[in-house]
């Protein structure tokens, strides 16, 4: 069986970690696929976070990047028996909004802004990876909300957004091995 994985990044872009996540993916049957959503494949760095996160409101947005994600899933769905979405904060959020689509399975890692999205209601399983603390609103709450959807697997871990990366400031070891661990596992079974 061929599987195409595509990964959404961080308001960061296409950066060290989220290569090293393709990387962790990737398999004799698993194309990978880092999808830049900025132009000229712009990466910021961590010091940067406002400048990333007002060139990501700004210059893309949660609207504009959905048509062009939308034709490369449906491409991506004529040479592939599997296609799936890895999403990182905005990019998980922009998966969220895809997970009507005829996919295999969407993870969505701290995607805050999925919270002004949820009357989107995935067609395909969907993991949900939560922090345990978000500065600007109640993850348990949106937790509880995504636990009484089908589809949807939420689960919450200790730290703050960020937690899986290990270049990021708010990286938390032990939160990442568990995650790390639980979206292979999802992975590993989509294909069985």
């Amino acid at each position: 069986m061929k599987r195409k994985i595509f990964i959404l990044h961080e308001i960061y872009g296409v950066n060290d970690f989220i290569k090293k996540q393709a990387a962790t993916y990737s398999n004799a049957s698993t194309t990978v696929e880092c999808i830049s959503l900025y132009s000229e494949n712009t990466v910021f760095t961590y010091e940067q976070e406002q400048e990333a996160y007002e060139y990501f409101i700004n210059e893309v947005g949660f609207d504009a990047p959905l048509k062009k994600l939308t034709q490369k899933i449906l491409d991506a769905k004529t040479h592939f028996d599997e296609v799936l979405l890895i999403g990182f904060s905005v990019g998980a959020t922009l998966a969220w909004r895809l997970s009507t689509l005829p996919l295999q399975g969407i993870v969505c890692v701290y995607g805050s802004r999925i919270r002004q999205y949820l009357e989107v209601i995935p067609s395909c399983p969907t993991l949900v990876i939560l922090p345990s603390h978000e500065k600007s609103f109640n993850v348990l709450e949106l937790k509880e909300t995504l636990d009484t959807l089908l589809a949807v697997h939420a689960k919450q871990y200790n730290g703050q957004h960020g937690f899986m990366d290990y270049y990021n400031p708010d990286y938390c070891h032990e939160s990442f091995l568990q995650a790390q661990g639980d979206i292979l596992q999802f992975l590993q079974n989509k294909q069985n």
